[in-house]
């Protein structure tokens, strides 16, 4: 269901079930991680919107969203973030996996946090990317390693707008696998530095306080510009439901 100018998939099993149908098919593609922050910029950025609108579907990070479409439309959708996706399908141990992007130290520690989760990790690659600009990545080469390695699933962490735009260069080069932009995620998971706000905070929508005490210089701005920028996204959205 497209709303808000992003191809939601709400369901966490048709999200599931969507990636495995593209492995099988063979054909590459990506999917995006929709938090607050790619709701704003897909708002007022034209082509990002066409990156994201790119992809096979995004996911209901945004606990926003769902109160949104409720008020909106009357259906219940569930947050789907980032760290459950990417809990989820590292659990489920039947892919080979890819995982790019974040400083070396941090994928190291992930990387031995993850053989625990699942042993067969450790003969996974974990690449650092060059800090350039997303233009300026050799695609060609980044595509032909992950080729060469041939895996189901390609997790990114560069950070938005860079990793939805980066997942949709390099998508076109690969000969299989999903690309999955998970921002934050491998800083989470690999227990160096910030670490994702308690349940309680999510239920009751104020991750947003946590990632300004973890990251204030960066998360200030960004979580005003999505607070000063929901009333308007709400107005759009209830215009475009109105006309249809």
């Amino acid at each position: 269901m497209t709303v808000f100018h992003i191809n939601y998939e709400p369901d966490k099993s048709r999200v599931l079930a969507g990636i495995d149908d593209r492995l099988t098919s063979g054909l590459p593609g990506y999917i995006c991680v929709a938090d607050g922050n790619i709701l704003t910029m897909v708002h007022k950025d034209l082509e990002y919107r066409k990156v994201v609108q790119g992809s096979m579907f995004s996911i209901v990070d945004s606990s926003w969203v769902p109160v949104f479409v409720k008020r909106l439309y009357g259906q219940t959708w569930q947050q789907y973030c980032g760290s459950q996706i990417f809990d989820d399908i590292t659990r489920m141990k039947k892919y080979r996996m890819y995982f790019l992007g974040a400083k070396q130290e941090v994928l190291d520690a992930l990387k031995a946090r993850m053989i625990d989760v699942d042993p067969a990790i450790g003969g996974m690659e974990f690449k650092e990317l060059p800090f350039c600009e997303v233009g300026d990545f050799d695609y060609e080469e980044i595509a032909a390693a992950i080729n060469n390695d041939a895996p189901d699933i390609i997790w990114v962490s560069l950070g938005a707008p860079k990793q939805e735009i980066f997942a949709s260069k390099l998508t076109p080069l690969l000969k299989k696998g999903i690309v999955i932009p998970v921002g934050a995620v491998f800083n989470f998971r690999s227990g160096l530095g910030i670490r994702r706000a308690p349940q309680w905070m999510v239920k009751c929508h104020l991750e947003f306080i946590n990632r300004i005490f973890s990251e204030p210089r960066k998360q200030l701005r960004r979580c005003w510009n999505i607070i000063r920028t929901l009333p308007s996204i709400y107005k759009d959205e209830k215009n475009r439901m109105v006309s249809l």
